[in-house]
Parts: structure tokens; C-alpha cells; sequence
């Protein structure tokens, strides 16, 4: 049986957004503030439910069998956004498929600053060099967006924060570790801000592979020490030995000036010490 609700709207005016997360759910209500028809791809569609009310098709990934992703309408741009996960490619087996069937113009892939491995200083110039297993997996998925002939954008996202989610998140549950006395440096971006940056990627017709983040990178300690001043909490315990891949030992300046200077957007959450109080507040709305 066809998907349903799939099919009713031009072409020029609908996007695919495969797997619609914690960035992804904000992209498609930015998308349908535009009037564009959105699909969002999903394991679990019960997450997705305030979209479905929005009039967002809702498509279960792992249900969609090969009859289902043949009749999937062209989308004009899609956004790829399936994480890589258990050390698997993200695109998984109906990936392709689905891009197939979409045959888009526009193909945006969110991405990672994992892929520069052990780079210090990162900007729009600096190369990926993976250093692990899930940062090679990545590149893999880059590099078929990048091959796939239709005009594409990979955004190398800093680690993600927001509403319900980051180190404020972690120190209210008492969850996070600083490694060591917290002298790393982390970049971050808010998941609004990124989400804004996504919707004009989506939109434009540059390319490239670019760094995201905010104009703030600081040493784990000074947002620890931030967060525990603002929610009234004990500063995090050290972890001496963090686990491999434990990116709270990732030590990494990331500049994402030049694709915001690119696509024209103004960060509404420059640092942290402006978007993680915002979360908080965002948090507390009944």
C-alpha cells in the first residue's frame, strides 16, 4: 500500500527529511512556515506527533517496504540527517532507495566536527581526517551526498545543544563528568541557531563541506562552572579515563563564521552564556 498522505502537493513545494530528530523536527516547522509540504522519516513516529498535527507526513523508516518507497512523490530537497549508529553507515539499506525515489535538486547532510579527528583549530579550510570508526563512517556518508549529481551541502555540526538536551541537561541530572581538571576546549551550537542555518542550506545553492558553531568555543570547565552557578548544582566529578569516542575529551576550536557569512544568517544564540539560560527558561514553560 502507498504511504499515506504522500502525493498531494507539487514538487517545487515539498521536501524529504530523513531522520527528523532533535534538529530535524525544527527544520520541518521552519519549512512549513514557508508553506513547503514536508515528509519526515522516523523510527519512532510517536516523537513526531506535534508535526503529524502540524500536517507533517509522518513515515515510519523501518516499515516503509520497496512498494512504498517506489511511489514516494519527488521531493525538491531533502535533508539527510540519519545519524551514524552501532557502527553502522547512517544512510542504512533503504537510504539510497529513498533518495532515488525523491530525485532532488538540493541534498543537505548533517554532519559532524568528529570528522576532523584530532585538529586543535578547525575552520571552512581545514580537511577531514577521522580519526575512529564513527567519524569514517561519516565521511562515507558525505562523500555519497557529495556524489550523488544533485547540488548538495554538508554542515559539520559542534556538538548540539537545547531545550532538554546538553551539559545543563547533564548537571541537573547529575550525569555529567568533567575529564580531567576540564581544560578542553568544546564548540557548541544551539539547536535553533542550527536549525536556521539548515533551512538556509536547504535553500541555497552553495556547496561544500562547512564547520557549524557558535562564536563561543570555551574549556569544558567554564560551562560547567556556568551551568552550575545558574541551576544552584555541585560542579561534575572528573573522569580520569574516559571511554573511547567519549566526546566530553574531544579538545577542538571550531570557526563556523564563514557559512554563516555564506548563507547570510545571525546566530540568535551566539554563546552559551546566552542560549543554555534560554533553554532553561524554555524548560521550565508548563
Amino acid at each position: 500500500m502507498p504511504a499515506p498522505g504522500v502525493g498531494t502537493q507539487p514538487s517545487g513545494r515539498r521536501a524529504l527529511i530523513l531522520g527528523c530528530g532533535f534538529t530535524g523536527r525544527r527544520v520541518a516547522e521552519r519549512l512549513l512556515a514557508r508553506g513547503v509540504a514536508v515528509i519526515a522519516t522516523t523510527r519512532d513516529p510517536a516523537r513526531l506527533g506535534r508535526l503529524a498535527r502540524l500536517g507533517v507526513d509522518v513515515q515510519r523508516l523501518d516499515a516503509l517496504d520497496p512498494d512504498d518507497i517506489a511511489r514516494l512523490p519527488s521531493c525538491r530537497i531533502v535533508l539527510h540527517s540519519i545519524p551514524v549508529i552501532g557502527g553502522r553507515d547512517g544512510w542504512l539499506d533503504a537510504t539510497p532507495a529513498l533518495m532515488a525515489a525523491a530525485a532532488p535538486r538540493r541534498v543537505v547532510y548533517l554532519s559532524s566536527t568528529g570528522v576532523y579527528g584530532s585538529a586543535k583549530q578547525v575552520d571552512e579550510t581545514t580537511p577531514a581526517a577521522p580519526g575512529g570508526q564513527r567519524a569514517r563512517l561519516r565521511v562515507q556518508a558525505e562523500e555519497a551526498v557529495a556524489g550523488g549529481g544533485w547540488s548538495w551541502m554538508i554542515l559539520r555540526a559542534a556538538a548540539i545543544y537545547g531545550p532538554g538536551r546538553g551539559v545543563h541537561e547533564a548537571m541537573r541530572a547529575g550525569t555529567h563528568r568533567l575529564v580531567g581538571d576540564g581544560g578542553n576546549y568544546v564548540s557548541r551550537i544551539q539547536v535553533d541557531d542550527l536549525a536556521a542555518i539548515t533551512e538556509a542550506a536547504l535553500l541555497s545553492d552553495l556547496t561544500g563541506a562547512w564547520p557549524v558553531a557558535d562564536e563561543q568555543p570555551c574549556r569544558a570547565r567554564e560551562i560547567a562552572e556556568f551551568c552550575a552557578g545558574l541551576l544552584g548544582v555541585p560542579m561534575p566529578p572528573a573522569l580520569e579515563r574516559p571511554e573511547a569516542g567519549d566526546t566530553r575529551s574531544s579538545d577542538r576550536i571550531v570557526d563556523g563564521s564563514a557559512i554563516r557569512r555564506a548563507l547570510g544568517v545571525t546566530l540568535r544564540y551566539p554563546s552559551y552564556r546566552t542560549g543554555v539560560p534560554a533553554c532553561v527558561s524554555a524548560a521550565a514553560l508548563p
